[in-house]
């Protein structure tokens, strides 16, 4: 019997040696991970309160080594120049994975070695021979692309991988664009700590995106100071906080806070009520400030009598003037009311220890911690130096009009006062219908009062919308820290908006923050951007007009139909984006939802409410155009702009808004509308 010449195995080529290397990385990623879960505390613990810690400690680690199976464990390679400090190969990742010797096999998106992955051109390779990029469908590596930066012969070309990361379908919240991540956007998301940041962005310039993942390089950049301090994502609604909620731990940060401008003060009072616009601009006028501290420090009251104290036989005598001087001292450092109020009795306790020592006596500071506690001295200090409720502080302001001319004078006219005076004054703090903007106003008293206690780092996005008040509150949550402040002047909506960065980045505490302006746009088609800037002019004139990299002919449409058709179109565009993959949203003016909502149940369309997450089975949602900011939908379509302009209060915000719905979509638009469409869009 003869031998057979055996089939050689085919030599494995580049895809599948990839595909080795990403399978390889999962399994000691998953080694890294059992390794953690196999740790014995037992032993290192002195007592329940560490074991407690430790063993947090233990399961933060374990979900941040979680392997997300629709999620790329890398997207990218770096080949450098043999010759240079680097040299080597690194695949780059959404966090580090090293094998059992220790030796990276995924180098984590924020080190230092991974910055020429988003840096590197042909004009600057920085010592990369070679960027790889990798496309994936689902969880499986299905591509590659090379870029040979230091060959001459090769031509720049579009990257075809990058430009399908950006468009990929947007089903479900919102995710990381770490692979997608281009250099302008870069050098904002590394930029250092110390520094506060505005980023002015465009509708589909990545400025939210910008903002997370700065948050994600600062902590892996500072991990130690920020565990101590804290990091906070504030957004402008919960839908807003529901869709980003995934992109933080998807890059293995799990300790980050959302929270809204409402949430971060609303823990003194409990907010049942809303104000008109006329009384909400004046209650978010930063003047208001100066009237609450008035207000708070009227209650200081300079003495008319001495204080005695009485220790054993001897009576010690601080005269009236000494302790007016006192109290005059306190008031002109300008300190907290409530730190100044703790300050008092010592200070008085130090002036009698002073007569007791030139009596002969020798106190120590025991003997002045009695002093400052005897009973002479509180009465004394309640009566010149009372505590101040800083929510009953605002309920008189706003309820007593005497009282309220007495501290706006000069501040506030007559009919601005009327504005935010209470028609019906409330009984008592519990039973007052608060509004948010009144939520605020207690807010700063109680920081009047007493210190807000400050973060290490503060995202602020949407920030056009906020009034100078709530700068000012989100300011005090980073007055020792920084901040990253993200918004587009041209899509302020509230009758307060923001008119530019520096006023309020000076009503944030932050005048000198730098800023940035990111014009590239990204997500909405050329054609789309081109059309939603037809606004610009009328809603924020000089502002610079986004420039959309991606070309998608056909991607709008505006239709024009009878009234009485006008439902049933709107539901037949949907149902045309429906037989496309990806996510679909319905933007309508508020009161136009309700009608929507009852169409779209009589012809059986399941729809879904902004920030519910979309399923396969469900991808249609209907957006209310006063909560379409910040989300984005692969199609959208939109009824009747008019309605969305006559809904607000004022044509510059209703254009506003219009603007911010039109520029939702990613890959195609649809305008229906039966009433002629605002004069500013005419072409």
């Amino acid at each position: 019997m003869s031998a057979t010449t055996p089939t050689p195995d085919p030599v494995p080529g580049p895809l599948d040696r990839e595909r080795a290397h990403l399978a390889a990385s999962r399994a000691a990623l998953r080694a890294m991970r059992e390794d953690v879960e196999a740790l014995d505390i037992r032993d290192v613990t002195a007592n329940w309160v560490n074991a407690a810690v430790l063993e947090r400690q233990i399961e933060d680690r374990v979900k941040a080594l979680a392997d997300l199976a629709h999620t790329p464990l890398f997207f990218g390679r770096l080949d450098y120049l043999p010759t240079t400090q680097e040299g080597g190969r690194f695949y780059i990742g959404r966090r580090h994975v090293h094998d059992a010797q220790g030796d990276p096999m995924v180098i984590d998106w924020r080190a230092p070695v991974s910055q020429p992955f988003y840096r590197a051109s042909r004009r600057d390779p920085r010592d990369v021979r070679l960027r790889r990029r990798f496309g994936y469908t689902g969880g499986d590596l299905t591509a590659y692309e090379d870029e040979h930066l230091t060959d001459p012969a090769e031509a720049e070309t579009v990257s075809r991988l990058l430009q399908q990361e950006i468009e990929r379908p947007r089903v479900g919240p919102m995710r990381d664009i770490v692979a997608t991540i281009q250099p302008e956007q870069d050098e904002i998301v590394r930029g250092g700590l110390s520094g506060t940041v505005c980023v002015q962005g465009g509708p589909g310039t990545g400025k939210t995106a910008v903002g997370l993942h700065r948050v994600a390089y600062l902590l892996y950049a500072h991990r130690e100071r920020l565990a101590r301090t804290g990091t906070l994502v504030i957004g402008p609604n919960r839908s807003f906080l529901r869709y980003i909620e995934q992109v933080l731990p998807a890059l293995g940060e799990l300790e980050v806070r959302q929270a809204t401008v409402d949430d971060l003060v609303g823990g003194h009072v409990e907010v049942r009520g809303a104000d008109d616009p006329a009384a909400a601009v004046v209650k978010g006028d930063a003047r208001m400030a100066e009237v609450l501290r008035r207000a708070v420090r009227s209650h200081v009251t300079l003495p008319t009598e001495p204080v005695i104290v009485v220790r054993g036989s001897r009576r010690w005598r601080v005269p009236a003037y000494e302790v007016e001087e006192i109290v005059t001292e306190l008031l002109a450092r300008d300190i907290r009311y409530g730190a100044a109020r703790e300050a008092l009795p010592q200070r008085i306790a130090h002036a009698v220890l002073v007569r007791m020592e030139a009596a002969g006596e020798a106190p120590d500071d025991r003997v002045q911690d009695q002093v400052a506690r005897n009973a002479a001295v509180k009465a004394a200090v309640k009566a010149i130096w009372p505590p101040v409720d800083p929510a009953k502080l605002v309920l008189r302001l706003l309820s007593d009009a005497e009282f309220l001319a007495e501290h706006a004078d000069g501040v506030l006219d007559e009919d601005e006062r009327k504005a935010v005076l209470w028609a019906r004054p409330p009984r008592s703090v519990r039973s007052a219908r608060w509004s948010p903007a009144d939520a605020v106003l207690v807010d700063e008293a109680a920081d009047l009062v007493a210190r807000t206690p400050s973060l290490g780092h503060v995202v602020l996005d949407e920030a056009q919308d906020l009034s100078p008040m709530q700068y000012r509150a989100v300011g005090r949550r980073c007055s020792t820290g920084s901040a990253t402040v993200l918004g587009d002047l041209a899509q302020g909506t509230t009758p307060w908006a923001t008119r530019g960065w520096a006023e309020a980045l000076a009503h944030l505490g932050k005048p000198d923050a730098l800023v940035e302006e990111l014009t590239a746009g990204f997500r909405v088609p050329r054609e789309v951007i081109a059309y939603a800037s037809r606004l610009l002019p009328h809603i924020a004139p000089g502002l610079a007009e986004v420039r959309s990299v991606r070309e998608n002919p056909g991607s709008l449409e505006v239709r024009g139909v009878a009234a009485e058709r006008r439902d049933a179109e709107v539901l037949g565009a949907c149902a045309a984006f429906l037989r496309e993959e990806g996510s679909v949203g319905l933007i309508a003016a508020d009161p136009r939802v309700p009608a929507l909502e009852e169409a779209l149940r009589a012809a059986g369309v399941p729809f879904l409410s902004p920030g519910e997450e979309t399923t396969p089975d469900v991808r249609l949602t209907l957006v209310p155009a006063s909560l379409a900011k910040g989300l984005e939908y692969d199609y959208v379509v939109l009824d009747e702009p008019s309605a969305v302009v006559a809904a607000e209060p004022d044509d510059r915000t209703g254009l506003r808004r219009l603007y911010v719905a039109l520029t939702r979509a990613v890959s195609g638009l649809k305008v229906v509308h039966a009433a002629p469409l605002p004069e500013q869009l005419a072409g």
